[in-house]
């Protein structure tokens, strides 16, 4: 009996102890109180992209426009007459110089003066100078030869050789052909090529020297 009652005693001290360990356990817990988790933070990040400008950059370069010389043109003639220039003429007429134009003088009247030889050769004759081109072609090179000793042994009448002869050709039709440049000078020396040959004059000494086709000829003038 004793032992019954002893086990009896020992088995409610046992759920005494179990119940005081439950009530430790929920009791209150606000002196161990957990540091608060951080609420999480709304992070906004704007997703609107912003679109690089699309800017469209033109380098265009100021255009070079090159005004295109008349090729007609009419100016004052001798005796107050008008004259009107077409073609290379024109064209090379308004592209002078102030000394060209002034070496010219005022264009002469008159068809033996201006007009188309049976070569198609174009001409227009000045008080001191010649305009002369090989076509009427306004884009054909025009060349300005001022009268002078190069222009009188252009102008004299030469045999297919380039010898003086009276019974010759002088001009563009004779064997110099046509101008191929303006009057050059260099130093003392100045001078004019043409399609065979070209002339040159020492403007201190006033020797002239005509070369046709390479070959040096008499010049013929006096």
């Amino acid at each position: 009996m004793r032992q019954l009652a002893y086990r009896r005693a020992m088995l409610v001290a046992g759920l005494s102890v179990v119940t005081l360990i439950a009530a430790g356990c929920g009791g209150d817990d606000t002196k161990d109180e957990a540091a608060p988790q951080s609420a999480p933070v709304a992070t906004s990040v704007s997703e609107s992209t912003v679109e690089p400008s699309e800017v469209t950059t033109t380098d265009t370069l100021p255009e070079t426009t090159t005004a295109a010389k008349p090729t007609e043109t009419t100016i004052m003639g001798e005796r107050g007459v008008e004259v009107t220039l077409s073609g290379p003429i024109a064209v090379k007429y308004g592209s002078a110089t102030t000394a060209q134009k002034g070496a010219l003088g005022k264009p002469l009247t008159g068809d033996r003066n201006a007009g188309t030889r049976e070569s198609g050769v174009v001409f227009q004759q000045f008080q001191r100078g010649v305009i002369i081109a090989k076509n009427d072609d306004p884009g054909t090179p025009a060349y300005i030869v001022t009268s002078g000793k190069i222009r009188d042994a252009w102008n004299t009448e030469r045999a297919p050789d380039g010898t003086p002869s009276l019974t010759g050709k002088n001009g563009s039709p004779g064997p110099l052909g046509v101008p191929t440049s303006d009057v050059t000078r260099q130093g003392d020396v100045q001078q004019v090529t043409f399609e065979h040959g070209k002339v040159t004059e020492n403007t201190v000494t006033g020797a002239v020297t005509v070369t046709v086709n390479g070959k040096v000829v008499p010049s013929g003038l006096k």
